[in-house]
């Protein structure tokens, strides 16, 4: 079995060396590439200013964590949904860099062990992962979304559930079907992530054969078929 918790935060600002701190964490569990709908979701008090800016964001005030339970009282219950599963997550550093530094605030006040998200989960960074399928394009979420034909109109703030559910969609559509293309790979591994992998390819310069290239309308059907594809769930084998 393959678990993975697809994973968002919002914060009160951007830099942890500042001491911001986590005001919302949003997780969705996904299970052999299948979301279960079971999921995670917390609003935590960060007893501290929330930056103006953060806070057009994603439009978390001070006011609406007020009652809200401290990092503390969420950690042990956070670290449980999370334990031994792949977290899969954009712009990765981000998120786990604060969620350590939590960790490490808690160790700090002797409220619990040294912890580390890397002691207890793997975790694979889909902006990095978008970048390298997709270089020189724009990877952002919403970028991602309309490039997979996943709906995110309800997305006009950042929210970590939302963001997160979001994520998952765009997951499994830029994975979908790589499973199966394994071109004698060993078992469970991507053929994205395959090292040394040549595929053997027809020289065209040497070959008397005639070569007719598609027209711009016809790539762009092509590139609109393989985004419903993905987003109804079907698996191909071609690519653009």
């Amino acid at each position: 079995m393959t678990r993975q918790i697809v994973l968002d935060t919002e914060t009160t600002g951007i830099e942890i060396s500042e001491g911001h701190k986590i005001i919302e964490i949003g997780c969705v569990e996904v299970i052999n590439r299948e979301i279960t709908g079971k999921h995670y979701h917390q609003y935590i008090k960060p007893e501290r200013e929330i930056d103006p800016e953060a806070q057009a964001v994603h439009g978390i005030s001070q006011e609406m964590l007020a009652d809200k339970p401290v990092f503390a009282g969420i950690s042990q219950e956070f670290i449980e949904f999370i334990r031994g599963a792949e977290l899969v997550i954009h712009n990765a550093p981000f998120d786990v860099g604060h969620i350590n530094a939590e960790f490490a605030r808690l160790a700090e006040a002797g409220l619990a062990e040294p912890l580390k998200v890397e002691d207890i989960c793997t975790v694979l960074d889909t902006l990095t992962f978008a970048r390298r399928k997709h270089p020189g394009q724009r990877n952002s979420l919403d970028a991602l979304c309309k490039r997979y034909g996943i709906d995110n109109s309800s997305r006009t703030l950042h929210g970590a559930l939302l963001d997160s559910e979001i994520l998952a969609d765009v997951y499994l559509a830029m994975t979908g079907g790589q499973m199966e293309l394994s071109f004698g790979l060993s078992e469970g591994k991507s053929s994205n992530d395959a090292e040394g992998f040549k595929p053997t390819r027809l020289n065209l310069g040497e070959s008397s054969l005639k070569v007719i290239h598609a027209s711009e309308e016809e790539l762009e059907a092509h590139r609109e078929m393989l985004a419903k594809l993905e987003k109804s769930g079907g698996q191909h084998y071609w690519g653009e």
